[in-house]
């Protein structure tokens, strides 16, 4: 798998509320601030609610050694702030479950639970996902499989051009299939206007 090079730092935000970076999550020094994330109440799609530091590590250290998987810290204004996994979807998560295109890539997301939210933050968050997605040339499409239940990440899918395939059941869950091509990225969020 490609691993194009992290977003520069002073790189603004799609809707200007600051900069935004992404660089390789590092199981090690990393397991504790992601345990807080994805235990959090808020985070029940992750699914690992009841998950200890230890297996959060060894869930991350498992994915760093993948092959076809791989994750990434999210920084905004240089603090941790959202969590991005990148998968082949041919070998993980998708395998045998759907018809695969050239250039597809999978992906998940996870912003930070906070108790001040921000207006249009999660929003600009995924923007950012998949800029830092597209900047591989090889990506022509981004396919993710959220859960029939999470009707909010389904709007922020179809807010930056993600067009709904099909449902499918999965062992963990049933998905709503959704895919994004670059060119429907780019008309539903203004392109290089960003």
């Amino acid at each position: 798998m490609s691993r194009p090079g992290s977003r520069r730092p002073d790189q603004p935000c799609p809707d200007t509320l600051g900069a935004f970076a992404v660089r390789p999550l590092d199981p090690a020094t990393d397991a504790a601030l992601v345990h807080g994330w994805v235990t959090h109440p808020k985070a029940a799609y992750w699914l690992m609610g009841d998950a200890g530091l230890a297996d959060v590590q060894r869930e991350y250290r498992s994915i760093a050694a993948h092959p076809h998987h791989d994750a990434f810290i999210g920084l905004h204004d240089g603090v941790p702030a959202f969590l991005i996994e990148r998968y082949d979807p041919t070998e993980v998560e998708l395998k045998g479950l759907y018809e695969a295109e050239p250039g597809d890539i999978g992906m998940h997301f996870l912003v930070a639970p906070t108790d001040t939210p921000v207006h249009g933050f999660t929003r600009a968050v995924i923007t950012t996902v998949m800029d830092f997605l597209f900047a591989d040339p090889s990506v022509r499409r981004v396919v993710v499989e959220p859960d029939v239940t999470n009707s909010a990440v389904q709007a922020l899918n179809k807010a930056v051009g993600f067009d709904v395939l099909r449902e499918i059941a999965k062992p963990e869950k049933n998905a709503l299939l959704s895919a994004c091509t670059r060119a429907q990225f780019e008309a539903a969020t203004g392109g290089n206007d960003r």
